[in-house]
């Protein structure tokens, strides 16, 4: 079985908003990490020294290779990433190899054989 891991920069008001549509789209499961900080193009904007930016959380999928696509489309649309500037970046990369996933190779194997 073959992997990729999906990262997640988004705002934390949308960080469960994006794990529920992970989850519907067949992701089984991902770490969060809060309290990230994100630098963009632009420097960010201060009121007396004080950080005008929301919050950001960091989410880790590992998802299994053909469902990946899907899920990443889901968590774009959901964050609003194309459509609104500065909202959050979503990427895919390749995993060579990962263990403690095997408990879950069963479920993925029934849900990735529906997919084809």
């Amino acid at each position: 079985m073959e992997f990729k891991l999906l990262v997640v920069f988004v705002e934390d008001s949308k960080t469960e908003a994006i794990i529920e549509a992970s989850r519907d789209a067949g992701a089984t499961g991902c770490t969060v990490i809060n309290h990230a900080r994100g630098e963009g193009y632009q420097a960010h904007k201060s009121f007396f020294g004080l950080s005008l930016t929301s919050q950001t959380d960091v989410v880790m999928l590992l998802v299994e290779r053909h469902m990946s696509r899907d899920i990443l489309e889901k968590i774009g649309l959901v964050g609003e990433f194309d459509a609104k500037p500065g909202t959050g970046l979503a990427l895919q990369l390749d995993v060579e190899d990962a263990l403690g996933v095997m408990h879950q190779a069963k479920e993925l194997a029934e849900k990735v054989e529906e997919q084809l």
